[in-house]
């Protein structure tokens, strides 16, 4: 592993700052930048800075001073960050609120051409009617006329089937791309995983069945000195690291488990049907694997690349509501962080 470049953007303070030290770093760029302090913008810079995402600050960077609104949310799109989702879900809507109004004006066009052949139609029935006498010219010149009429009129809807076969490709093209935003809502960009929001979701429905939230269990799990690892190795380094790690915890949980990313250093999982005593069992066994599997080179003899954990675990049937959950398994969380000699935690009463 080679150290990464410095960069202005990376951060290299404490490994675990407190979310308004976090705020201020980004509200502070943002103005450096003039950039509008939007909520788009400070997720923005969160995954660059945060969330250590050396590719994001390096587009950043590439930006220069002043950056244009277009271009910062063309980053967000392509990063896939939640808070662009909706962006893109606006223009997909915008796009499809536009082909339907050009399918309707085409519609009435073709609308007005049948109009206009029926009106002809009637006319000269009514004119071959009261006119016994009519000549066999004028009659042929009245078929003529109701020839070509027709043809407008079956060129018209051919030119309509052919503009609504395209809009429907090109409806389904943004459905296909509203599916996937919407699924990289809810999906780390690194590991694949769950993310923050989808715990949430998951939480959320947790406590909102029928039998209740009772009988499961949330794990937090803390990468120790993660970004201490970032810096010394970079970033792409930390990033195979998170994505092992997160292959080990795919193997870990069953069919009605839960795991996620919910930071760039945390990981959360919902264990259903556990008890403490199976919770911290568990836990346990998910720091000792951790420990004994994810070994990693390094040049540095002190240094004998190994990666730790700390874990906080909490019971549902402790918190009331989703967000007393979450406060619980944090609290013991920070628990286990200061006490290198017992890394995992549970939340007690």
């Amino acid at each position: 592993m080679q150290n990464a470049s410095a960069n202005a953007l990376v951060p290299r303070e404490a490994a675990h700052p407190t979310p308004m030290a976090d705020i201020q770093r980004i509200a502070q760029h943002l103005t450096r930048l003039n950039i509008a302090a939007l909520p788009r913008n400070y997720e923005l810079f969160h995954e660059a800075i945060i969330g250590l995402n050396a590719g994001l600050a390096q587009d950043i960077a590439a930006l220069g001073a002043q950056p244009q609104q277009a271009m910062l949310d063309e980053l967000g799109l392509k990063y896939r960050l939640v808070g662009h989702c909706g962006l893109a879900g606006e223009t997909s809507r915008n796009e499809a609120s536009r082909m339907l109004r050009e399918v309707a004006e085409r519609l009435a066009e073709g609308l007005r051409h049948k109009d206009a052949f029926a009106r002809a139609c009637g006319t000269i029935l009514k004119s071959f009617s009261g006119n016994d006498n009519q000549s066999l010219t004028a009659f042929l010149g009245e078929i003529d006329y109701l020839s070509a009429s027709l043809a407008t009129v079956l060129s018209a809807e051919t030119e309509i089937a052919d503009k609504l076969q395209d809009d429907i490709k090109r409806l389904e093209t943004l459905e296909r791309g509203i599916s996937a935003m919407q699924s990289a809502a809810v999906a780390d960009r690194i590991t694949g995983l769950p993310n923050r929001i989808a715990l949430n979701r998951q939480i959320a429905d947790l406590y909102q069945r029928d039998e209740g939230f009772a009988g499961s269990a949330l794990v937090m799990v803390d990468i120790d000195n993660f970004t201490d690892l970032n810096d010394r190795y970079g970033t792409q380094a930390g990033n195979k690291l998170l994505k092992k790690l997160a292959a080990l915890f795919r193997k870990s949980v069953k069919k009605n488990d839960f795991v996620a990313r919910t930071a760039a250093d945390e990981f959360a999982f919902l264990f259903a049907n556990v008890g403490m005593q199976d919770a911290m069992t568990i836990a346990e066994r998910l720091r000792a694997s951790v420990e004994d599997n994810l070994v990693f080179a390094t040049s540095d003899r002190a240094d004998r690349g190994r990666l730790t954990i700390s874990i906080g675990v909490a019971l549902s049937t402790d918190a009331a509501t989703p967000g007393q959950l979450q406060a619980n398994a944090r609290v013991a969380l920070l628990a286990a962080q200061t006490n290198p000699r017992q890394p995992v935690q549970a939340f007690r009463h």
